[in-house]
C-alpha cells in the first residue's frame, strides 16, 4: 500500500503565509468524544517554500481523478443514446474508472516511493492525454469503457506523487507542511468532485459528450508544464526491477482485479444473473486473503482489519454511505435527463445548490471535535433526502427538485471529513499509510455497488418509479445506519498499538 501517504498529524500544524488566513484544525486533528489529541506549538520554519507555485501544480493534478469520476454523471444519457445502451451497460463506464483507481490508486504510491514521484507524476499526465484523445476517438461503448479504465489509472498517479513531494519536501527542510497548504489540495479536490455533474452538463449541452473526455487534453498538459517548471525534480535514482517486483503485489493485486472483476459481473445483471460469477468471485476471494496472510506487504493487509475491528467498520460505513452518495451522482443526473426530460446544462445547473453546501458542511466538519455527531447528521440528512426523492415526479419544478436533493450534501462533504478523521484516530501510527489506502479502496468498492444498484433499479432507463425504488432502498439503509452508529462503541475506540511480529 502506499506508503508515502503520512499520517495526517505529519501534514500540517502549521499556517502558511503564502496562503494567509488563521490555523484552522485539519480534518485529520478532529477529536473523538473521548479521546483529545494536543497540537503542539507551531513550527515556523520553511513556511515559504509551500506556496503557491509549490502547491498549485500538485493541487491541479490532484482534481483529475474526482472531476472525471462525477463529470460524467450528466453525459450518461446522451451516450446511451448514441450507442443504444442501457443503464446497466453505460454503468461499466463508471465502475470501469473505479475499479481502476481501487487497483491503481495504491500501487501508484509505491511507485512514486520507488521510481520517484515527479516522474510518476508526469507519466500519470501523459496517460491522462492520451485518454483524452482516445475518448474522442471512441466509437463504440467497449472502446469508451477501456477509455474510462486507462483515466482510472493516470488520474490515481497525481495524490500519492502529491503528498509524495509534501512528504519530501518537509523532511528537506526539517519542518511539517503548512495545514493550509494542505487544505488547499483537499479542498481543490472535494470541489472539483462536487462540481462535476454542472462541469459534465455545460461541456456536454455546448459540445457534446465527447468534450468532457477531450478537455482532459489541455487539462493534463497543462498542469504538466506546471509540474516541470515548479515541482522539485526526483533526487534518488530509479530502483531496478526487482526492486518493482519485491515491493509491488502484483500476485495480490490480480486476485484483487479477479474478485472485483466477477462480482461486478454478477451485480450488474442481476435481471438476468450470471451465475458463475459468483462462485468465482468467493474464489478469488478467498484466494486474496490466504495469499495477503502469508505475504509480508499484501496489496489489501487482511490482517490489519482483522486485528482492528474498529477501522473494518468504519471501512464499511464509507463504503455504504460512498455508495448512496453516488447512486444520487449518477442516478439522479439520469433521471433529471430521461425522467424528468431536463437538458444536460439544466441538470447540471440543479446539483450546484447540493454542490455547494456539501463544500460548506466539508469544511464545518473539519471544525467539529466528535465523529459521531457528523455521521449522524450525515445519515439524518441522507434520510430526509430519500424522503424527499419519493415526493418527486417528472413535473415537479426545478427548484424544488434542486432543494430535495439539496439533503445529499452533508454525506458528500461532513461524513467524508469524519470519516478520514475516524481513520485517523483508529489506525495505529505505524500503520497509517496502509489505512488510507484501504479507506479509498472502500470508497470506490461503494462506488461500484453503486453502478450495480442503478442497473437494477432503472434498467433500461431512469424513470419516475425507478428513481422511487432508488429512494427506498437508500432509506432502509441511512436508517439502519443511523441507528448502528448511536450504538456503535467502536467510534470512541482510540487506536490500539500494533502487535509485534
Amino acid at each position: 500500500m502506499v506508503e508515502g501517504r503520512s499520517r495526517q498529524a505529519d501534514i500540517g500544524r502549521t499556517g502558511d503565509a503564502d496562503f494567509g488566513g488563521r490555523s484552522d484544525p485539519a480534518p485529520g486533528e478532529l477529536m473523538s468524544e473521548e479521546l483529545t489529541l494536543q497540537t503542539p506549538p507551531r513550527i515556523e520554519k520553511g513556511q515559504s517554500h509551500f506556496g503557491f507555485r509549490f502547491v498549485a501544480p500538485l493541487a491541479l493534478g490532484s482534481t483529475l481523478n474526482p472531476v472525471n469520476s462525477t463529470m460524467i454523471s450528466t453525459a450518461l444519457v446522451p451516450i446511451a443514446a448514441d450507442f443504444n445502451a442501457s443503464v446497466a451497460e453505460t454503468g461499466w463506464l463508471i465502475a470501469g474508472l473505479y475499479l481502476a483507481s481501487a487497483i491503481a490508486q495504491p500501487t501508484m504510491g509505491r511507485l512514486a516511493d520507488l521510481f520517484g514521484p515527479r516522474r510518476v507524476y508526469i507519466v500519470s499526465l501523459i496517460l491522462i492525454a492520451l485518454a483524452g484523445v482516445l475518448g474522442d476517438l471512441a466509437t463504440s461503448l467497449s472502446g469508451l469503457v477501456a477509455v474510462r479504465v486507462l483515466l482510472g489509472v493516470g488520474t490515481s498517479g497525481a495524490y500519492p506523487s502529491a503528498m509524495r513531494i509534501f512528504r519530501i519536501r518537509a523532511d528537506k527542510l526539517g519542518c511539517e507542511p503548512p495545514r493550509t497548504a494542505m487544505g488547499v489540495l483537499s479542498m481543490s479536490s472535494l470541489s472539483m468532485s462536487a462540481l462535476g455533474p454542472f462541469v459534465g452538463g455545460v461541456l456536454t449541452s455546448a459540445f457534446g459528450w465527447h468534450s468532457i473526455f477531450t478537455v482532459n487534453v489541455p487539462l493534463a498538459l497543462g498542469t504538466m508544464i506546471l509540474v516541470i517548471l515548479w515541482t522539485p525534480k526526483d533526487e534518488r535514482p530509479i530502483e531496478n526491477l526487482g526492486r518493482l517486483l519485491d515491493e509491488v503485489d502484483l500476485l495480490g493485486i490480480g486476485l484483487f482485479i479477479g474478485f472485483l472483476l466477477s462480482l461486478m459481473i454478477f451485480m450488474m445483471n442481476l435481471e438476468h444473473p450470471v451465475w458463475l460469477a459468483l462462485p468465482v468471485s468467493i474464489v478469488f476471494c478467498v484466494g486474496l486473503v490466504m495469499h495477503s496472510k502469508r505475504r509480508k506487504k499484501p496489496f489489501i493487509d487482511v490482517r490489519m482489519l482483522a486485528r482492528n475491528r474498529a477501522l473494518a467498520i468504519t471501512y464499511l460505513r464509507a463504503g455504504l454511505m460512498l455508495m448512496m452518495v453516488y447512486c444520487v451522482l449518477y442516478g439522479f443526473a439520469q433521471w433529471l435527463e430521461s425522467g424528468a426530460g431536463f437538458t444536460e446544462k439544466e441538470a447540471g445547473l440543479i446539483t450546484v445548490p447540493m454542490s455547494i453546501v456539501a463544500a460548506v458542511t466539508s469544511l464545518i466538519g473539519t471544525r467539529t471535535k466528535g465523529i459521531r455527531a457528523p455521521f449522524l447528521i450525515s445519515f439524518g440528512s441522507a434520510l430526509l433526502g430519500c424522503v424527499s426523492l419519493l415526493l418527486l415526479s417528472s413535473s415537479t419544478p426545478a427548484w424544488l427538485i434542486a432543494i430535495a436533493v439539496v439533503f445529499f450534501a452533508a454525506p458528500q462533504g461532513m461524513f467524508s471529513t469524519a470519516t478520514q478523521a475516524a481513520v485517523y484516530m483508529q489506525a495505529p501510527a505505524e500503520e497509517i499509510g496502509t489505512a488510507a489506502g484501504l479507506q479509498r479502496t472502500a470508497q470506490y468498492i461503494g462506488a461500484i455497488a453503486a453502478t450495480s444498484l442503478l442497473a437494477f433499479v432503472y434498467g433500461q432507463h431512469a424513470t419516475d418509479h425507478g428513481l422511487h425504488s432508488l429512494a427506498i432502498v437508500m432509506a432502509v439503509l441511512s436508517a439502519v445506519l443511523f441507528v448502528w452508529t448511536i450504538f456503535d462503541r467502536t467510534i470512541s475506540g482510540p487506536a490500539k498499538p500494533a502487535p509485534s511480529h
